[in-house]
């Protein structure tokens, strides 16, 4: 007996059925990597490329080239105490100028120090223009002043402009950490100079103006007169506030000057009137006519508890007596 052929079903896909493609590629889709590989560099070029690797000799950049790009440690900045292995990680982009094409290994041979020194002038006139802040190191002490470091550019900070307070030796400043603005940018002359006093002096702003957003109209204040003016008297208030009385305010009677009834160095109470504008003004003839009514208000209160006090112990014999029949 023959024996029996089992047929397994076929399976069939339906016309709707997707078939999945593998994408396939093309020489479009290498058409950017190929022309970066091949375009022509030149001595002097400033490229872009992104840090592969870090020793402390040198870094490594891909350029999209078909060489890498080899940065030395004493290419990369000009800052004495500059730490390669600090400073640079791997995937960091860098810019550089090329200064050989090829550097006898087959790669090309980089200058970020070149690159900064035409491309850090102009982010320099940026942060002068956007008045930024930013904090640097004082690097070097020279002739009446000090030096730092901003964008890999030497800067210079007067003496004059390290402190709102007067600065007789900078050595102190060597090392420490203070907080910046670019006033002076001169590529021409490459010039760079810098201020920590500007920004100590915005600092010092901020402070006074919240100090005086907490002060309560109408409570009085006691200073000393710290200078005359034709039009006021300016009251030092300590904690680093002054107000001003004018002329007005100083007292009841008319005056044509402050210093008919102040001077410099006297102690006096004054009412605080307003802050309008971040500036304290005073009013010591406020205090005065509040003291002149609370004398009236305590002269009248005194006079009415005599007469009551004096009509209460009147007998009626003594009334009879003052009459006149």
């Amino acid at each position: 007996m023959a024996e029996e052929t089992i047929l397994e079903p076929i399976e069939t896909k339906s016309a709707t059925e997707s078939v999945v493609e593998e994408p396939t590629e093309s020489m479009d889709d290498y058409k950017a990597e190929l022309e970066a590989s091949f375009r022509k560099l030149s001595v002097g070029d400033i490229i872009t490329g992104t840090v592969i690797a870090v020793d402390e000799e040198e870094v490594t950049l891909d350029l999209r080239y078909f060489a890498p790009g080899i940065i030395k440690a004493e290419e990369i900045s000009n800052d004495p105490d500059f730490n390669i292995l600090e400073s640079v990680q791997v995937g960091d982009t860098m810019e550089a100028t090329i200064i050989r094409l090829d550097d006898g290994q087959g790669n090309l041979l980089l200058s970020q120090k070149e690159a900064n020194d035409v491309l850090a002038w102009g982010r320099l006139q940026t942060l002068m223009e956007e008045e930024t802040v930013m904090t640097v190191r004082i690097k070097g002490i020279v002739p009446s002043g000090v030096i730092a470091y901003v964008e890999g550019i030497r800067g210079f900070i007067p003496a004059s402009h390290l402190s709102l307070d007067y600065v007789d030796d900078c050595n102190p400043w060597l090392g420490k950490d203070v907080d910046v603005r670019v006033i002076t940018v001169d590529e021409s002359q490459k010039k760079l100079v810098l201020s920590a006093k500007v920004v100590a002096k915005e600092k010092e702003i901020d402070k006074r103006n919240h100090r005086i957003s907490m002060l309560v109209p109408g409570t009085v204040m006691e200073g000393t007169v710290e200078s005359l003016m034709p039009y006021g008297a300016f009251i030092n208030l300590g904690n680093g506030l002054t107000g001003l009385v004018h002329i007005s305010q100083i007292c009841t009677r008319r005056i044509k000057k402050p210093s008919e009834v102040l001077e410099v160095g006297q102690t006096v109470k004054a009412k605080l009137l307003n802050t309008n504008d971040n500036k304290i003004s005073l009013s010591i003839r406020a205090l005065e006519e509040e003291m002149i009514d609370t004398e009236a208000q305590e002269l009248e209160q005194s006079v009415e508890e005599y007469v009551s006090n004096e009509t209460a112990s009147t007998s009626l014999g003594d009334l009879l007596a003052k009459l006149k029949l």
